[in-house]
Order: structure tokens, then C-alpha cells, then sequence
């Protein structure tokens, strides 16, 4: 093994192949290590082929070294500043606005989160709803 690299080190590397579960990146002419799909940037990453070709130059932090393996693991995302996350509006700057709207739009945002049983009240609730709203008309 390399004596020159430790973990928690941010060293430039060339990618030198790329595959849907990473990218392979070469630290020197002897040490290679795996960047894996969910360390090349931050957020959701469907296809790695969109963020990353064989031949670029990174700029890598060493996550772990297993002496025994071989093995590097590496992030690009570790060495960028993750991105600031957008403040939803307080209930108070949403009743400005169209504060029916604001709520359906925060069960929206919620609504992946929830188990069906969670749920099924609500979806029933909504149905009832539209029922009576349809039946008026």
C-alpha cells in the first residue's frame, strides 16, 4: 500500500473508467479508487454518465483505505459545498397569498413520505369532497 495517502485526504485524481454503480479514479500511476454513484455530487444521480466521462480530472477525498483489499473509497461530493436547501414560506407569509393552495402544496410535498394507512383518511376525506362538490353542480 501507499504510504502517501490517508483517509480523510482531498488529492486530485483522472477517471479512468465508469460504470453505472461509479467511477474509477487513478490517485497515482499505482493506487486506483471507486468514487460509488452516491458520492459524485449531492442529490439524486440516475445516470453517473451525466456528471462524470473517463479522462476527467477530479478533485477526490479519500473516505477509506482497506489495506487488505486494495481498496479506496472515494467522494467527489465530499470536496463541493452542498447546495443550500430553499426555505418554504411560513404560514404566515402563505396566508398573503392563497393559503388553500399553500396547504395542498405542502401535502403534496409530504405526500411521498407517508405510509398508506397514513393516508387512506385523507384520500377518503378528498373524495367525499369531490363528491359533494360534483353533486352541487
Amino acid at each position: 500500500m501507499s504510504e502517501k495517502f490517508v483517509e480523510g485526504q482531498v488529492v486530485d485524481g483522472k477517471v479512468t473508467g465508469v460504470q453505472p454503480y461509479g467511477a474509477f479514479v487513478a490517485l497515482d500511476d499505482q493506487i486506483q479508487g471507486l468514487v460509488h454513484i452516491s458520492e459524485v455530487t449531492h442529490g439524486f444521480v440516475k445516470d453517473i454518465n451525466e456528471f462524470i466521462a473517463v479522462g476527467n480530472e477530479v478533485k477526490v477525498k479519500i473516505l477509506s483505505i482497506d489495506e487488505a483489499k486494495n481498496k479506496y473509497s472515494l467522494s467527489i461530493r465530499a470536496t463541493e459545498e452542498a447546495p443550500k436547501q430553499q426555505e418554504k414560506p411560513s404560514k404566515a407569509q402563505a396566508q398573503g397569498g392563497n393559503f388553500k393552495q399553500y396547504q395542498q402544496q405542502q401535502q403534496q410535498e409530504e405526500a411521498g413520505f407517508n405510509t398508506l394507512k397514513d393516508k387512506l383518511n385523507e384520500w377518503i376525506e378528498q373524495s367525499e369532497e369531490r363528491s359533494q362538490s360534483f353533486n352541487k353542480k
